[in-house]
């Protein structure tokens, strides 16, 4: 069984759109279909360049799941600013989180299952860490959204139809909120984009502070905002 993205779920409708920072052509750094269904349903024009595997590779010892995703955002930005002479890159990197333990995307349908289990019946996080990045300037930002959700308890027919679906396959947590599941709910008003993987909302926001608030990049690649 097979679920594309569908165009039609409320999450697709009225999403934010701003006026880009600068006058150069938006780029996206990620091959995430989930992505670029988002940036286009809320009317937005770009290419896509997804980021070198190098770019999203290591964890830090100790290192939390808002500065994982924290920082594989601006390695893949700082990724595709090497390789263009103009454009205003976007990237994002997004896991969920259970208690402390980070959860990416499974390997295999063995480790999409043990995650469910783990998460089942439990709250937990999604993170996705954004960069907004003009090469042209020099300039990038990184942000963090966190949402919380909650899993209700699935029974082993559930847990089995969904593995065997195959829609948990490169999604964080090895699970997609956009795959129609009602045994997922998002708390506190959370984004439901930012658990997609793109924070829409956020993203605005940082289109229309980036003026304000984004930092020089210095040409060997310090002054990252990460260190700030």
């Amino acid at each position: 069984m097979t679920m594309k993205f569908r165009s039609d779920l409320p999450l697709m409708q009225g999403l934010p759109l701003a006026s880009l920072p600068t006058e150069e052509p938006m780029i996206l750094a990620s091959g995430s279909p989930r992505r670029a269904q988002l940036l286009s349903a809320a009317g937005y024009e770009f290419s896509v360049q997804p980021a070198s595997d190098e770019a999203e590779c290591g964890m830090c010892s100790r290192e939390t799941a808002p500065e994982l995703v924290a920082r594989y955002a601006y390695r893949k930005a700082a990724d595709i600013a090497t390789k263009n002479d103009c454009g205003l890159v976007v990237a994002a990197d997004t896991v969920a989180s259970c208690y402390g333990q980070i959860l990416g995307k499974p390997h295999d349908i063995e480790h999409a299952e043990a995650m469910l289990r783990q998460l089942s019946g439990r709250r937990h996080d999604v993170f996705t860490g954004i960069c907004v990045w003009s090469i042209v300037e020099q300039r990038c930002v990184v942000d963090v959204v966190r949402t919380e959700l909650q899993m209700e308890p699935l029974s082993e027919t559930m847990l089995r139809d969904y593995l065997d679906s195959m829609l948990w396959e490169g999604k964080a947590g090895a699970f997609g909120y956009q795959d129609g599941n009602d045994w997922l709910e998002i708390l506190e008003n959370g984004s439901e984009s930012n658990v997609v993987g793109l924070p829409m909302e956020r993203l605005a926001d940082l289109f229309e502070r980036f003026d304000s608030i984004a930092t020089r990049i210095a040409a060997d690649g310090g002054n990252s905002p990460l260190s700030r």
